[in-house]
């Protein structure tokens, strides 16, 4: 009875909340509301910090661009100054240092986050984003990611072919991408710019990646996406699982030619041997001591001799247009006549044995006496032509 009594109270006691390590992490009222989103990114409404005070201090951010963009930069800073002035930033056009400056300034910022977007803005301007395209990073819901490439690859013209595998012929790889992808893609030297959404974003740069390291072209990946873009209409498969439906693409490993290895002769310290000149070997030819007319004779002869062999190969070569080709329609008739030997052959001794066979049997069946007369008695011979008559 004891035990039954500890058992109902370890029962009913309550369950103790789950202990938080950090301090200030504790459940809050707005962690379960179904009616919050926390994947939509709200716009910053002023009306949340009217009076700007929210900044202490100024906070600037510098990069720099390549010289081919100093001009273009000159043309568009007015539109880029403007766009930054009503968001209270203040920009800098360095041309002597080829740098680019964007300061806060803190009684005319009323959004915190934006000296980030005007960061991003200089970064996307540096790597030959146009102006108005990179303007659209000020708003809250775009978002941009550059990718670093060049490290990917070591060998230049493998980077330049897989690079080329993102454009794809006339540009059409690149076009699907940011259609399926809703982002706006810029390939240029070894970087990759993108413009768009987070869930955009993480696509661009998974498809980028795996390009330029070999894993997958970037026309699976357009032919996975758009399988993916009809599930997600369908609301049937909504919410399952869509492994099944996707293609599986098996990576061929091309056989390369093996590369022969040179074997590695011992080491000897002595000096390899030194070829023999041109005095040793008519030393040893012994042409060396034949005086200037039998050297010339000698000559002369060998000449004579290469000559002739080069007349005759020519002479070979020529005749060999007038050698008849061989016959292939004689060659038909012969063995056609051979055949027809065979089987008259074959007819001769066939007849024979036929006749020698006849000759057995009728030896075989031959009775006496059909040709002794009994006495008294008429031949069958007789019997027959009177029956006959």
């Amino acid at each position: 009875m004891a035990r039954m009594e500890e058992e109902i109270d370890v029962a009913e006691e309550p369950k103790r909340p789950p202990k938080h390590k950090g301090k200030h992490d504790k459940p809050k009222p707005w962690d379960d509301d179904p009616n919050i989103d926390r994947w939509t990114v709200q716009k910053f409404d002023p009306s949340w910090n009217e009076d700007g005070n929210s900044l202490t201090e100024d906070t600037s951010f510098s990069t720099l661009f390549p010289q081919y963009r100093e001009k273009y930069l000159q043309e568009a800073w007015p539109i880029v100054r403007g766009a930054l002035k009503e968001h209270g930033i203040n920009c800098e056009l360095n041309l002597v240092e080829g740098s680019m400056t964007v300061t806060t300034n803190r009684r005319k910022v009323r959004d915190p986050y934006i000296i980030i977007k005007a960061r991003d803005l200089i970064k996307l301007l540096s790597r030959s984003v146009p102006a108005p395209q990179a303007i659209k990073i000020l708003n809250d819901e775009m978002q941009c990611d550059i990718i670093k490439i060049g490290g990917l690859v070591r060998n230049k013209e493998r980077f330049v072919k897989r690079r080329q595998r993102l454009v794809g012929p006339n540009n059409s790889t690149l076009k699907a991408l940011e259609i399926l992808t809703g982002c706006y893609i810029l390939i240029q030297g070894n970087t990759v710019s993108a413009m768009g959404s987070f869930k955009g974003l993480k696509q661009v740069r998974r498809i980028v990646e795996d390009c330029m390291t070999n894993k997958l072209y970037p026309v699976y990946h357009v032919k996975i996406l758009m399988l993916k873009k009809e599930l997600s209409e369908n609301p049937e498969l909504a919410n399952e699982n869509w492994d099944r439906f996707l293609p599986k693409f098996k990576k061929k490993n091309v056989k390369q030619k093996k590369v022969k290895s040179k074997e590695k002769k011992p080491y000897t310290p002595f000096p390899p041997e030194q070829p023999p000149s041109k005095v040793d070997i008519q030393l040893e030819t012994g042409e060396y001591f034949l005086s200037d007319k039998k050297k010339s004779a000698r000559r002369w002869q060998e000449g004579q001799a290469k000559q002739a062999e080069k007349t005759a190969e020519s002479k070979r070569r020529r005749e060999e247009a007038f050698v008849p080709p061989k016959e292939t329609g004689m060659q038909n008739t012969s063995v056609s006549n051979d055949e027809d030997n065979n089987v008259t052959a074959m007819a001769k001794s066939l007849k024979e044995k036929a006749k020698e066979l006849g000759k057995r049997k009728s030896f075989e069946k031959i009775d006496p006496k059909t040709y002794i007369a009994a006495p008294g008695e008429p031949s069958s011979q007789k019997k027959s032509k009177k029956s006959k008559k």
